[in-house]
């Protein structure tokens, strides 16, 4: 346990993992190799699923100071990142909460730099996106402009608005979490990073693209499986009603609420027939 000293501010980085151990251990390395700005001091919270790769044994032994919280093995990000989140929130008052993907690897001034955009933010309730890059350098996660558009915003050396963002790296104020409140746990695994910056956008708060790539987080270059081509229909719809795929219910409940009723049918229907017909978006997408 961190003993923490009067007039510091705590940060409560939040992470969740399954089976990935090698890259957990890299975020954890990556996060600790990064150097912490005085007068900030962090306490990590991390979920294990039910990691059956050794992920929460190895972390224990070479990260003793890390908080382990053992999930049920069906959280998945967003309901994973929730416990981790609550865990901490139960634990202790922290001044900032630093959401966290285990396959994320930190540049060594990446805490620096999130702190310096928050102070540029000019107020206390302001949340801080950090993008991320690709080993080459090509921006791969970061905030965007318009739901409908989906336009990425890049690092510029300055901060720059945006209206939601990938939830990789997230530097949420407590002021913002008293606001907004924790991920909605209605989404299992993916839009809950989206949901909270439009929530908090709602409410009359801001979110801030850091001023330069954090870290670095490869895409996922392979087609998801539910509408790969490559795979036979029952292994798509598989994939498609699982939380890790297409996630039909969770996916129109969003659009419902954010882009409205005619849009989320449309893209309900539309989402199906990529399912059964999935040769047609790959071709269109190769062109």
């Amino acid at each position: 346990m961190i003993e923490i000293q009067e007039n510091t501010h705590k940060i409560a980085v939040l992470l969740t993992c399954f089976n990935r151990r090698e890259k957990t251990l890299s975020c954890l390395n990556s996060l600790f190799g990064a150097s912490m700005p005085e007068p900030y001091v962090a306490e990590v919270f991390l979920v294990d699923d039910g990691s059956t790769d050794g992920t929460g044994k190895a972390v224990k032994e070479q990260y003793p100071q890390v908080n382990i919280i053992s999930g049920n093995g069906d959280l998945f990000w967003n309901r994973g990142m929730n416990l981790a989140w609550k865990a901490a929130a139960e634990r202790k008052d922290f001044d900032f909460y630093l959401w966290l993907n285990d396959d994320v690897v930190l540049h060594e001034d990446s805490i620096e730099m999130l702190m310096q955009d928050f102070q540029k933010t000019g107020t206390q309730k302001a949340i801080v996106v950090g993008a991320c890059c690709s080993e080459t350098g090509e921006a791969t996660y970061s905030g965007y402009i318009s739901l409908r558009k989906k336009r990425m915003v890049k690092p510029t050396g300055e901060v720059q608005l945006c209206d939601y963002f990938n939830g990789n790296v997230v530097l949420i104020p407590t002021p913002v979490f008293e606001k907004v409140g924790f991920m909605d746990p209605f989404f299992h695994h993916g839009q809950g990073d989206f949901d909270y910056g439009l929530r908090a956008q709602k409410v009359g708060i801001n979110s801030w693209v850091s001023s330069g790539f954090v870290g670095v987080c490869e895409r996922h270059s392979e087609l998801p499986r539910w509408c790969n081509p490559a795979y036979s229909l029952l292994a798509r719809w598989k994939s498609f009603k699982s939380p890790l795929g297409g996630r039909p219910k969770s996916t129109f409940i969003f659009q419902r609420k954010y882009m409205g009723l005619p849009l989320a049918m449309f893209h309900y229907f539309t989402i199906h027939l990529r399912l059964i017909f999935p040769k047609i978006w790959y071709l269109k997408s190769n062109d």
